[in-house]
């Protein structure tokens, strides 16, 4: 749901070359979300092997590692696709440059995202499900209220503030609960625990 509400949303209140202009950018730049997901994908067994067994610091060495596989090359190819979006956006026909400024905001999102790595998928493994539901609720009454309040007056731009707040908020209260429930501070610049 969080990744559609910005688009129905913004249907409703703007015409429709607005949102497809949205649409492209948004989607272009959604290509960094495939590194997060991979990631994801393939460190979520790991988490729970070492809960299973046991390896509090094995587990937290993992996690950390993760969180870079996550956030460098999303970094790297948030700033080559930002680099290239006017480009990018230009193949969808000459309008479709409008949506690059649109870019730059929601990448704020997406590189809170990944600067929390996979954390979602360590708290579901170890048996915080509710907590990552909660959350996720949370992040989703931010996008809804945010991008009814603001697309009316700022359109576009409104959808793409109102969704990369919904990701900030998604990060850092996965970071919270992630710091309170398991004791792990899961964030990229993070020193390793003793």
């Amino acid at each position: 749901m969080l990744a559609y509400s910005d688009v129905l949303v913004l249907q409703h209140f703007r015409p429709p070359n607005e949102v497809a202009i949205y649409y492209a950018a948004v989607k272009t730049l959604a290509l960094v979300s495939f590194i997060y997901y991979s990631v994801s994908a393939t460190t979520a067994h790991r988490f729970s092997g070492y809960h299973v067994n046991g390896d509090r610091d094995g587990l937290s060495g993992f996690v950390r590692q993760a969180i870079k596989w996550t956030f460098w090359p999303s970094l790297a190819a948030t700033a080559l696709l930002l680099l290239c979006g006017r480009s990018i956006l230009a193949l969808f026909g000459a309008k479709f440059t409008e949506g690059y400024h649109l870019m730059f905001v929601l990448a704020v999102g997406l590189l809170a995202r990944s600067a929390i790595g996979p954390i979602e998928r360590l708290l579901n493994m170890l048996g915080e499900q509710r907590i990552c539901a909660l959350v996720y609720a949370a992040a989703f009454g931010v996008n809804i209220g945010l991008c009814i309040v603001l697309i009316p007056y700022f359109g576009m731009l409104g959808a793409a503030i109102a969704t990369a707040s919904a990701l900030v908020t998604e990060s850092v209260l996965l970071f919270t609960a992630t710091r309170r429930r398991l004791g792990f501070h899961v964030f990229v610049w993070a020193r390793a625990e003793r």
